[in-house]
């Protein structure tokens, strides 16, 4: 018998004596003993050695070591031969179950035996519970004690079964069907699955059944033992044998589609029953339940779940400081996921992190911004977010894994939730009510009147500062408990979203107390505002900027200084949309809002100028003038009329200021602006006006000069 050895470049270690694979083919290798022994030789030889309990790696006598062969690097295949590989392992998956409430009612409903032992242990599990809820509501002690039983049925979910952990994990995203207690404790199996591994044997034959391939043949080496595990399937690490290039492999539980199945058929009785004779529950519960296990039967299908890592990586690793893992399709089938290696850090390790020289908070705003875009730009997301799927890798970029669970939010709610965050910032509680109607939240026929109050009451207590300043996690517990008192039907996609910017608050405030997901994410909606030109962000950005017929400079200029946080911004792209509806046939209020207010700022300009002056004057000369008299200098104003007039126009110097800091800035951005003021009806307002200026900064000026001529009378004796 000879040695497999590997080579020492790769970091593994010689493992066993066993069969010459090479040797045994070439001759036949069809001898009894081979055929008897092959499974496990082949297995002895790629598994990494376990560790001796005084943590040394055996290894053979230093003679006994061959010269380690090269390793041949990987090198991305070309589109075609990517695609190829795709299309086979398509093929591999052909058969792969898709959700049917019939078909699982058709198989299930035929073995009555086996659904009920599985019933009696679920009714048991949750009756328990349901017995328990019974007798704190009797006792008035339900909200004492919702924490402690939150924490019980998490345990019962766990002990359940895969399909209960993930229902557990659903529901932690969802506000509107659950409390706040229960939220906070299912989250927990979002991190946690703490669900027992399947033996490695089966899992090898997995690989070596659904691949069609030996375990040898594609394999330098796997490691013993599973490295991570989950509700669905564990991940084992292995070295390719034809690159040398570092894999994870992700192998199903055998028969958890069986278990799933029988689950989700029992679950839907009860979703029945719900519908029909509890009237306090106003979500469809059966179709909730059927969007659930539809998602969950998309998550079996693992060539599902490599398409959609690389949709993923094309949308949105054009970032340098996100890493989404390359996808090895020859070795992927339904239930076998080999994809790139990440090696790293999970986010909620700060600690280990920042002793790598990398910044929590960093990467925390790295996934903050790629899930905004997530949600608001192409609609394709991660709908797994917890912290062991983010990784810090030690180049510090931020890695995403687990591509099983994605959705999508319709594009028509895109800019719903981006005007939703404009009608926060004005406050108008109203229009954020009926927000909930393009949003899906509530059917047209639910009136919002009393919503209304509820809103107010919440943002007018937590709204203390400014929106910037509000804690994410408080916004989201505040909303849910709205939710859940009306009747509100969430959508999956965004309960998911905000789960993952919870996610990441809670993960930054470990190393900030004081930081805020919301101002982080600023940035972001304000340079959406100030660059998309889809009429509904439009016409909120309209709606951010005027109000009482009057134009917001600050609230302009808040948006430049957030907007020009973000990396993608450019001033060539700001205030492109409004300018374009200044030139649009229905833009006649708009064109007209912009003259009035082109005057206010010449006026702003011209009268600064005239205070500029007189205040650079030498003191000798004013008295000169003006004889020493006219407080306010040559223009008898207000104190408070001329401190606003001076803010104005400092306010548009500093926009301009602004623009200008910009590399890409361009002054033919403001063309539009003076096309308009080129009209014939803007010249006449102007000019009218702009006559009324004049008129106004001469009265000032002569009256300033009349009293400055006029002798002061002696005083009476």
């Amino acid at each position: 018998m000879t040695s497999l050895v590997v080579g020492q470049s790769l970091g593994l270690t010689l493992v066993g004596d066993g069969v010459s694979f090479r040797n045994s083919r070439r001759n036949g290798g069809k001898s009894k003993f081979f055929l008897a022994n092959r499974k496990r030789v082949a297995r002895a030889a790629l598994v990494q050695a376990r560790p001796r309990e005084d943590g040394v790696t055996p290894s053979p006598p230093p003679s006994s070591r061959p010269t380690p062969a090269p390793v041949v690097q990987y090198k991305r295949a070309d589109l075609a031969d990517d695609l190829q590989a795709e299309a086979r392992a398509l093929g591999r998956a052909v058969d792969a179950s898709v959700y049917s409430p019939e078909l699982i009612a058709r198989k299930h409903g035929s073995q009555p035996l086996k659904a009920l032992r599985r019933s009696v242990e679920i009714l048991t599990a949750l009756g328990g519970f349901a017995l328990k809820l019974g007798i704190d509501q009797r006792q008035g002690k339900l909200e004492l004690n919702m924490k402690k039983r939150a924490g019980e049925l998490r345990r019962i979910f766990t002990r359940l079964g895969p399909t209960f952990v993930k229902l557990g994990q659903g529901l932690s995203t969802r506000p509107d069907l659950c409390p706040p207690d229960y939220l906070e404790e299912l989250a927990e199996l979002q991190v946690h699955d703490a669900l027992p591994t399947f033996p490695d044997a089966e899992a090898f034959a997995c690989i070596e059944r659904e691949l069609d391939l030996s375990l040898e043949s594609i394999f330098a080496s796997i490691s013993p033992d599973p490295i991570a595990a989950a509700s669905l399937g564990q991940v084992y690490k292995a070295h390719l044998r034809y690159s040398g290039q570092v894999v994870a492999v992700k192998v199903q539980r055998p028969g958890i589609e069986e278990a799933i199945g029988l689950d989700f058929y029992l679950i839907r009785g009860v979703g029945k029953l719900i519908n029909k004779y509890v009237d306090f529950i106003t979500t469809d519960v059966l179709a909730l339940i059927d969007e659930f296990a539809c998602r969950v039967y998309q998550e079996l299908n693992y060539v599902q779940e490599a398409q959609n890592a690389r949709r993923f990586k094309k949308l949105y690793a054009d970032k340098a400081d996100v890493l989404v893992p390359d996808i090895f399709w020859d070795y992927t089938s339904r239930k076998v996921l080999t994809m790139e290696w990440v090696e790293g850090t999970k986010l909620n390790e700060q600690v280990a992190i920042e002793s790598q020289g990398l910044k929590v908070l960093d990467l925390v705003n790295t996934g903050i911004q790629c899930s905004l875009r997530q949600l608001l730009e192409y609609g394709f997301f991660h709908a797994d977010p917890h912290p062991g799927n983010l990784l810090a890798t030690p180049d510090g970029k931020l890695a995403f894994l687990d591509f099983g669970m994605m959705s999508e939010t319709p594009e028509e709610a895109r800019f719903a939730i981006i005007g939703h965050v404009v009608h926060l910032v004005n406050r108008d509680y109203e229009a954020m009510a009926r927000d909930y109607y393009a949003l899906k939240f509530l059917s047209p026929d639910v009136d919002v009147t009393p919503i209304i109050p509820a809103l107010r009451d919440f943002f007018d207590d937590a709204l203390n500062y400014t929106v910037s300043e509000l804690n994410f996690k408080t916004l989201v517990d505040g909303l849910g408990a709205v939710f859940y008192q009306y009747p509100f039907d969430v959508p999956a996609y965004y309960a998911l979203i905000l789960r993952s910017l919870t996610v990441l608050e809670g993960l930054a405030l470990y190393a900030d107390p004081d930081f805020k997901v919301l101002a982080a994410s600023y940035p972001y909606f304000a340079k959406r505002l100030l660059t998309d030109q889809n009429p509904y962000l439009r016409d909120a950005l309209i709606e951010l900027l005027f109000k009482d017929g009057k134009f917001r400079w600050g609230r302009l200029e808040n948006l430049l200084q957030q907007g020009s946080k973000d990396r993608d911004f450019s001033s060539k792209d700001a205030l492109q949309p409004v300018l374009k509806l200044l030139l649009d046939p229905n833009g006649e209020e708009l064109r007209l809002l912009v003259i009035k207010e082109a005057v206010r700022v010449s006026e702003a300009f011209a009268l600064g100028s005239v205070v500029d002056t007189y205040n650079s004057m030498p003191e000798f000369m004013r008295s000169l003038v003006f004889n020493g008299n006219g407080n306010g200098g040559p223009l008898t104003m207000n104190p408070t009329e001329l401190e606003s007039t001076l803010e104005l126009r400092d306010q548009v110097s500093r926009i301009w200021s602004l623009l200008q800091s910009s590399e890409s800035f361009d002054p033919a951005i403001l063309q539009p602006i003076a096309q308009v003021l080129q009209q014939p009806e803007a010249r006449r307002l102007g000019g009218r006006v702009a006559g009324g200026v004049g008129q106004r900064l001469a009265a000032r000026f002569l009256q300033q000069l009349l009293r400055a001529t006029t002798p002061t009378p002696s005083p009476v004796p």
